[in-house]
């Protein structure tokens, strides 16, 4: 791997994991000690995080991870439920039909009380989704979606994290997918950009709502950049 590569990864995933705060400061000197890079490859993986919009520049030599709100992730949501939905019906038109029964069997079977790799049976779900997008990719079979729900997904690990887990939510969230995968399994394009479109509305308000409820009693509603 490219210093490069693995300067990008290493960031990628303290932002996204929460280990980087929204308004950290990264400094250039620092950072290429820490990460046992020069500064060229460091500044290579901070143009990159910066073209996924997850740090900003303040100065020529400091750059900081970018906050996030409820007005972001509002955001985030236009985009992506414009770009799901749109992958859900090409994948219904296009996708290999057998692939998604196979996943709507498999969301059938999770269990979030128990069993699997996580305490709670979590970890396995995380992991059905991430070979749900993985099909969906595939089954586009266009470079230019994928590649731009890719940068959503960025965002998305990152509000997830902030929001706290909700085992009703997580519970509705795989009936959710179930029925997505067995729509695009029918060829039925209209149910399964339905459904997807379903499944967002559902997502982000509880999303809001959760972040709603960890704010500071002091803070307006929903007001949480730099709360976060």
């Amino acid at each position: 791997m490219r210093a490069s590569d693995r300067a990008y990864a290493t960031l990628l995933d303290e932002i996204q994991s929460g280990v980087l705060r929204p308004g950290a400061v990264l400094g250039e000197v620092e950072q290429a000690a820490r990460l046992g890079v020069s500064r060229t490859p460091l500044r290579e993986a901070l143009g990159r995080l910066a073209a996924d919009g997850l740090v900003a520049q303040q100065s020529p030599r400091v750059t900081v991870v970018t906050a996030i709100d409820a007005d972001d992730i509002r955001e985030i949501f236009e985009v992506r439920r414009a770009l799901e939905e749109s992958a859900a019906r090409l994948a219904a038109e296009r996708g290999d039909t057998a692939v998604f029964a196979d996943l709507a069997r498999e969301f059938a079977r999770v269990d979030l009380d128990g069993g699997g790799a996580g305490a709670d049976g979590r970890d396995p779900y995380y992991a059905l989704i991430a070979d749900f997008d993985l099909a969906l990719d595939a089954a586009v079979a266009n470079d230019y979606l994928t590649a731009a729900l890719r940068t959503v997904r960025t965002h998305l690990v990152r509000v997830r994290r902030l929001a706290r887990d909700n085992p009703a939510r997580l519970a509705a969230s795989v009936a959710e997918h179930r029925l997505i995968a067995t729509a695009i399994s029918a060829r039925d394009a209209d149910l399964a950009a339905h459904a997807t479109h379903v499944h967002l509305h559902n997502a982000l308000r509880s999303i809001l709502e959760s972040l709603t409820a960890a704010a500071p009693a002091n803070s307006p509603a929903l007001d949480l950049k730099g709360q976060l």
